[in-house]
């Protein structure tokens, strides 16, 4: 029996899109879902979820929940990956609360940025650990990774690790569809191409019937940032370099020098930036968890939709040689993007079928779009350095050329809030040797 493990299935309504996704698949019946969390309760919820699942819908896969990871995985022949290392509590309000204390303001917190350089640190190495079950007991496996920050995440298991892995985000397969609905245009018909880093890949065409539709979007554009709205960092990127990026503005507040600045604070106001939006919204999501979970876990006629997550459909291609095409996110090798370094990890249209994932080649961006991203890619490489070499210099290294942290703090204030961070994560990070060189 083929068998797909879910690693963080605790996620009960992420495992319900991707396993619910793959239940709804023909292909994919007679499969094995094995579900595994370190949170017993949560992973127990999940397996009642899906259960009812597969009742409401007949399905002929098996449901199998283990508490132990390495018999979960054993024979695996996909390994998704949704994990989140430290949770809300302690470690994200340590990532937003420590660097408030400095004046540094974040949005979301889990990209770049000091909060998205200590998810990836405490994230990496339980990655590594999950690399070496894979490599012991499912060599052959396919590793589909969810988790962010993503390029960083994904870029240390194909740099560290023998372990077949794509970085999976729902960013691009959204980006046109939403743009058009927002500018009320019809998206019926419209060709596109979409290429860059993981939150930060660029619309580098769009057309119907061959005509370029950009000259529109943009007028539409223009207007639209006349009163504010949600988007309004995206439509400014795009207005001064000429491109739309595909994660949102909450995102994109952060990702960049212009949006968030103590020098500056009407550009919060200005561009509707919601600072401190992702505890805000954990806090939330948490509390509608536990108002809807009774229905979920006890509903025996649940019910699912296939959403626009890729996960069923590349195990789809591969399972019936089916072509189809995605966004993955893997290592740059061979220049897929040309003007960006080989070891970043790029989020690139990929043709997947029996063969499995095989990226293609795109060329080199326009020269401004390829300089913003490779701000971003400093940061997520010296970030997967530093994990990869327990060096705490590589920490400073990755935090001063942040775009947004650099932007707003010293070098001193920089050395100094990832000291802090490092001791209030405690045992959440593996152990980083102060250097002598850079004791402040």
């Amino acid at each position: 029996m083929p068998k797909i493990t879910f690693l963080g299935a605790g996620s009960t309504i992420f495992a319900k899109n991707v396993l619910g996704d793959c239940m709804l698949t023909p292909s994919l019946q007679d499969f094995e879902f094995a579900l595994y969390d370190i949170d017993h309760q949560r992973l127990k919820e999940s397996e009642q979820m899906l259960n009812n699942l597969k009742q409401s819908y007949g399905s002929t896969v098996s449901i199998h929940a283990y508490t132990d990871r390495k018999e979960a995985l054993r024979n695996a022949k996909y390994v998704v990956n949704a994990i989140q290392v430290g949770g809300y509590k302690p470690s994200t309000v340590i990532d937003f609360e420590i660097p408030k204390r400095y004046g540094l303001r974040q949005t979301i917190a889990d990209t770049v940025g000091v909060g998205g350089i200590f998810r990836a640190l405490r994230t990496i190495p339980v990655m590594l650990d999950f690399a070496k079950d894979i490599e012991e007991v499912c060599p052959d496996a396919l590793f589909l990774n969810y988790t962010n920050p993503m390029a960083s995440l994904t870029g240390a298991m194909l740099r560290a690790t023998n372990v077949k892995t794509v970085g999976l985000c729902h960013s691009v397969q959204a980006a046109v569809p939403d743009l058009f609905k927002e500018l009320e245009l019809d998206e019926e018909g419209v060709q596109w191409n979409i290429a860059g880093i993981n939150h930060m890949a660029w619309l580098l065409e769009v057309s119907k019937d061959g005509k370029d539709l950009y000259p529109e979007i943009k007028r539409r554009a223009r207007l639209k940032q006349q009163e504010k709205h949600s988007d309004m960092v995206r439509y400014e990127l795009m207005n001064r370099f000429g491109y739309y990026v595909t994660e949102s503005s909450e995102h994109n507040a952060e990702y960049h020098p212009y949006f968030i600045k103590k020098q500056y604070p009407e550009l919060v106001d200005r561009f509707n930036i919601p600072l401190d939006e992702y505890p805000r919204r954990c806090v939330e999501q948490i509390e509608h968890w536990e108002k809807m979970k009774h229905d979920v876990i006890h509903n025996e006629n649940l019910t699912h939709e296939r959403t626009h997550e890729y996960a069923s459909y590349l195990i789809e291609a591969i399972e019936t040689d089916q072509p189809f095409r995605l966004h993955g996110n893997v290592l740059n090798t061979g220049g897929l993007i040309s003007n960006l370094p080989e070891k970043a990890v790029v989020e690139v249209p990929c043709l997947v079928d029996h063969n499995g994932v095989t990226p293609c080649r795109v060329g080199e961006l326009p020269p401004q779009l390829a300089a913003l991203n490779r701000t971003n890619v400093n940061t997520q490489l010296l970030t997967v350095e530093a994990a990869l070499t327990g060096k705490r210099e590589h920490i400073y290294h990755a935090a001063m050329l942040d775009p947004h942290t650099a932007a707003e703090l010293s070098m001193d204030d920089i050395i100094s809030l990832c000291d802090d961070l490092i001791e209030a994560h405690g045992s959440w990070l593996p152990s980083f040797e102060k250097e002598k060189a850079f004791t402040v």
